[in-house]
Order: C-alpha cells, then sequence, then structure tokens
C-alpha cells in the first residue's frame, strides 16, 4: 500500500464460496447475499459494514482491536432484493473514507461488489479522492499460503476423505441422491465445516452422471446405477479443499472405467507441468495439446485452479490468467471427460513445493468405487 500511495483498500461481498476476501481480511465470512463491506486503512483497525439497524456502530476495545484488526462494526438494513436500500453501505463508507483523511482508495475485487456499491463509492468520492483497482497485488499475496495456512488447508483436505469414506458406508439402492449429499454435508459439518457444496447425480447405464445443483438431486439410486459427488466444503480456518470420485452400485462400466483412467492419467500429467515459475498460460497450451494426442476433448473452461478462502481463486490455469506458478501455492486439479453416455472426474488438491506439486493432499484412492 505504501508503495502504490494507497490509504485505504475497500473490498465488498456477499459469498463466503467466490467471497473469500471478506474472510482473508477479516476472519469473517461474508454469507447469504447480505453485502458485508471492509475498509482495511494503511494505520490502523479496520471498519467493517453488515447487515443491521440504521446507524449502528460499536467501536471496538483495544483488546478485540488486537486480536481481530476490527475497530469499527457499522450497520445498515439494506438488502439487494429492496433497489431503494442500494446506496446505504456505500454512504456508510464514504463517510468512513472521510473520516480516516484518505486521498487514495484501492479497490480489492470489484467483480465482487453489489455494482450499486461500487458505483455510488465512486460518485461520493470523486474529485478529492483518487480510487485505482488494486486487486491484483492483493491477490498475489492471498494465492501465497503461509506455513500456518498449508497445515490448515492439508486438514480440509484429511477431513473431505473422512467424509468420502463415510459416503462409501452410506450410499445404497432406494437413497435419492440428495440423501447421500445430504450425509456428507452432515459429516463435513460433524468434522467441523462451516460451509459448502455438495454437488451430485446419479445415472443409469449409458448415461452421465454429472454434478448437479440440489434441487436437481431427487432421483432415486438402483442397483448398477452410477453416482458422483463432488465435496466442495471448508474446514479449519474457512479454507477450502474439494474431493469428487465416482460410485457404482455394481460392476463399473468398461466405458467409464476407461475413461476414468483417461482422466487420471491426464491428471498426472498436468501435475508435472505445475513447477514454480511457470506460466499458467504455457501450462494450459501444453496441457490441451496432451488431451488431442490422447484425443480427449480439450479444456474450454477450468479444470486446475487456486484455491483458498475462495472455491475458485487466482491462479486459474488457462490462457488468460497473468500470474505464474509459485511455491505455496495451493492448486485444485480436476480434469474430466463429459459425454452424453458418461461423465467421468477425479478432484484432489495439492500444494506447489520447491521443484513442483506435492504428493496428493487427498489419500481417497482415486479410482471408482463399487459398492
Amino acid at each position: 500500500m505504501r508503495e502504490r500511495e494507497i490509504d485505504i483498500l475497500v473490498l465488498q461481498s456477499s459469498s463466503d464460496w467466490v467471497g473469500g476476501y471478506v474472510r482473508w481480511f477479516t476472519n469473517e465470512p461474508a454469507t447469504n447475499g447480505y453485502p458485508t463491506s471492509v475498509l482495511f486503512p494503511l494505520e490502523g483497525g479496520m471498519s467493517i459494514i453488515e447487515q443491521g439497524p440504521f446507524n449502528g456502530i460499536r467501536e471496538s476495545d483495544d483488546t478485540e482491536v488486537r486480536e481481530t484488526g476490527i475497530a469499527r462494526r457499522l450497520a445498515t438494513p439494506n438488502y439487494p432484493s429492496v433497489h431503494y436500500t442500494a446506496g446505504y453501505d456505500a454512504d456508510i463508507a464514504a463517510r468512513e473514507v472521510r473520516r480516516m483523511g484518505a486521498r487514495r482508495v484501492g479497490l480489492v475485487a470489484p467483480a465482487a461488489m453489489y455494482h450499486s456499491f461500487g458505483q455510488r463509492l465512486c460518485e461520493l468520492l470523486a474529485g478529492d479522492v483518487a480510487i485505482i483497482d488494486a486487486t491484483d497485488p492483493v491477490d498475489r499475496i492471498k494465492a501465497i499460503k503461509s506455513a500456518e495456512e498449508r497445515e490448515l488447508i492439508r486438514s480440509v483436505a484429511a477431513m473431505q476423505d473422512q467424509v468420502m469414506a463415510g459416503v462409501r458406508e452410506f450410499i445404497r439402492p432406494g437413497l435419492k441422491d440428495f440423501e447421500v449429499a445430504s450425509y456428507a454435508q452432515y459429516l463435513s459439518q460433524q468434522f467441523g465445516s462451516e460451509q459448502g457444496l455438495f454437488l451430485c447425480s446419479s445415472a443409469g447405464a449409458g448415461e452421465a452422471a454429472s454434478f448437479r445443483p440440489r434441487f436437481m438431486q431427487g432421483r432415486t439410486l438402483e442397483r448398477g446405477d452410477v453416482y458422483s459427488l463432488l465435496v466442495e466444503c471448508n474446514g479449519k480456518g474457512g479454507f477450502y479443499t474439494e474431493l469428487s470420485r465416482i460410485f457404482v452400485l455394481g460392476r463399473v462400466p468398461a466405458e467409464l472405467r476407461e475413461a476414468q483412467a483417461a482422466v487420471v492419467e491426464a491428471q498426472a500429467k498436468a501435475l508435472t507441468l505445475l513447477k514454480p515459475g511457470a506460466s499458467c498460460r504455457e501450462i494450459f497450451l501444453e496441457h490441451n495439446a496432451y488431451l488431442r494426442s490422447r484425443s480427449l476433448p480439450e479444456e474450454r473452461r477450468l479444470s486446475m485452479h487456486g484455491m483458498g478462502y475462495d472455491m475458485v481463486e487466482r491462479p486459474l490455469i488457462r490462457q488468460d490468467e497473468t500470474m505464474r506458478i509459485e511455491e505455496h501455492m495451493a492448486i485444485v486439479c480436476h480434469p474430466g471427460i463429459l459425454t452424453e453416455r458418461l461423465f467421468a472426474h477425479n478432484t484432489d488438491v495439492y500444494l506447489i513445493e520447491k521443484h513442483g506439486a506435492s504428493d496428493c493432499l487427498h489419500r481417497t484412492p482415486k479410482e471408482i468405487v463399487e459398492i
């Protein structure tokens, strides 16, 4: 901030899954669509603007400031579903900027802000306060995990292994898709998770069992079905990892077994490319070249990316990423094959070490589970 002459960083989010900047700065997640705004000054404690009563304000004592970094909690009852309240939090943020005497404000992750907040804040500060985008330098710090963070991420991966092992014992014909996913969520919360997504579906022979949200998880499992489960939940410290595996309530179809082997091989190849200093764009191009050489579908979305307080965070391993791979990043790798007939996948997380990707943090075998 000193190098860029930034007096205050301003950020806002309303999601815990892909709104991890709020938790990264404050250790408190944004949730449920309600905006949480944070002002992080160069000197002194943070101000947080949250859902609450009109003119809500609480000054932290010295102990709280020392332990949390939060000096002031401000509140206002604004809701994105009620359009006329759209500027309430921006009005408070602008007053805080002026109270702190800031002349230069850096916005962090403006894509995560509600448009009305960012627009009104810029209008209110126009003329005497310079506003710049400070996302990139924050991203480069956020992407490198400290020793403490790396240990927390390892513990989350281990917790998800326990969840998947529990699902293996629980899943059976007669259950609905959501009942299996709900059991996975129950286990994860018993093991310390707070938030997350549990995507799944089942399908009969010759159909793809893809990752589907809760409102599409009503199918009843039958003998011979294929069931896909993706566990994307956080754990200790609020860090996310993700783990996916395939279950078959019977014998694994040869076509699916062959596709799954190709996915695991593609994952292994991709991991050899994740070395400190490597260009994400070059990794992406080389990965797709490998897929073409095996007559597999090219990646057109995202099969490798950073994880931390967000389920998806930088760096993205694809052609539009400017960051390079660095030691101590946490990278999830999940190549897949999706056709009308099948969905083969394998999702695991790794840490980047001095010479490349670590051993897999997940210990769940990279194989289809026969029940």
